[in-house]
């Protein structure tokens, strides 16, 4: 299982709806325990509804990120303002992530799959996950590192690992099965976009139950969400 000795917890991920397929009801737990999740998004989804302007979409994503965040107990919502699409693993993204966990002071980091594909032959992973995913271990050390970035607040070496949700390669797991409720409420936030993406059948409910009680299965547990774990 995934260590749970911790305090506070920073997830940073790419969109709006990255958290909740799954890692927000891992995230509902938590912050039940008591503990201090907060969330830094590089862009606020600007890009990804098809049928509606970015600077339309920002917006309402960003306001369907912050319920999201609010049905798991979780307050601050941030966004890094990195435009949708285009989030590119170099020293702006660096600096930006380092500065946020210099703020926020995190014991551990919550990420999303930053390898290439969804599953051992799955599709293509968004471009945004990959740089973002694979900036996260380099921003740690930044972050700890006074001489780096020295305009972005005091230095935070107190980051012991990082989870990324959804990796196709977990090496831990989270009982899930007192926050899915709050997992699959997070979920349906994400309203407009969900009835955009073309798929009428989506269920939040069904969806989450699913994947949980697969991951629960091996675990030992009701529902469970899986995490690859990297020590930093």
């Amino acid at each position: 299982m995934l260590p749970e000795d911790w305090s506070r917890a920073l997830a940073v991920v790419a969109h709006p709806d990255d958290l909740e397929y799954g890692a927000s009801a891992a995230v509902a737990r938590w912050t039940a325990m008591g503990k201090d999740v907060r969330y830094v998004l590089a862009t606020r989804g600007e890009a990804g509804i098809d049928s509606m302007a970015p600077e339309r979409a920002g917006p309402l994503r960003s306001a369907e990120q912050v319920e999201a965040a609010a049905a798991v107990g979780v307050s601050v919502v941030e966004f890094l303002d990195h435009p949708d699409g285009m989030v590119v693993n170099g020293i702006d993204l660096r600096r930006d992530l380092a500065a946020a966990i210099r703020r926020h002071r995190p014991e551990v980091i919550i990420g999303s799959n930053y390898r290439d594909r969804w599953g051992e032959a799955g599709p293509w992973n968004h471009v945004d996950h990959r740089e973002l995913g694979r900036a996260l271990p380099d921003a740690v050390r930044d972050a700890a590192n006074r001489w780096l970035f020295t305009d972005a607040g005091e230095p935070w070496s107190g980051v012991s690992w990082i989870a990324y949700a959804s990796s196709p390669a977990p090496t831990h797991g989270v009982d899930v099965t007192d926050g899915l409720a709050e997992g699959v409420a997070s979920l349906r936030c994400h309203r407009v976009y969900i009835e955009n993406l073309g798929d009428p059948d989506f269920d939040p409910d069904s969806f989450l139950r699913g994947s949980c009680a697969t991951v629960g299965e091996m675990l030992g547990v009701r529902f469970g969400v899986s995490f690859e774990l990297i020590p930093v």
